[in-house]
């Protein structure tokens, strides 16, 4: 090999490019996206009730129908919801995988003796 000379290979700079942002269904499939939803569903709907009605949610999962008076709605990622309130008067917590969701937003009449519960969206202090 002697008295070989290697080619001269150009240098190339690669351009800085941006990062571009895609938006995919999958970003989407996580609890908390889809809380964000729920609560800008829930919330629409709440104020559309006078100062005697609270929102109620019926659970069809169960075989048969369970009216909750939701009071608060929180989520556990990535795929979990949890939602606190009553169910026949007794405090109850639902723990549902968010492809299990299906619920019928309704009215329900307010106990006289207390205040309007307004539901609560809380998100944990790790989220």
């Amino acid at each position: 090999m002697d008295g070989f000379k290697f080619p001269e290979i150009p240098s190339f700079k690669m351009p800085e490019i941006e990062a571009i942002q895609v938006d995919t269904p999958l970003q989407h499939m996580w609890a908390d996206e889809q809380f964000e939803i729920l609560k800008k569903y829930i919330t629409a709907f709440e104020e559309t009730l006078d100062d005697e009605h609270e929102v109620g949610m019926m659970l069809t999962n169960f075989g048969q129908s369970i009216l909750m008076q939701v009071t608060n709605i929180t989520y556990e990622e990535p795929v979990l919801f949890v939602f606190k309130g009553y169910v026949n008067g007794k405090e109850s917590t639902l723990i549902q995988h968010m492809n299990q969701l299906n619920f019928l937003l309704t009215s329900v009449d307010k106990e006289p003796e207390r205040p309007k519960r307004r539901i609560g969206f809380a998100v944990s202090e790790d989220q």
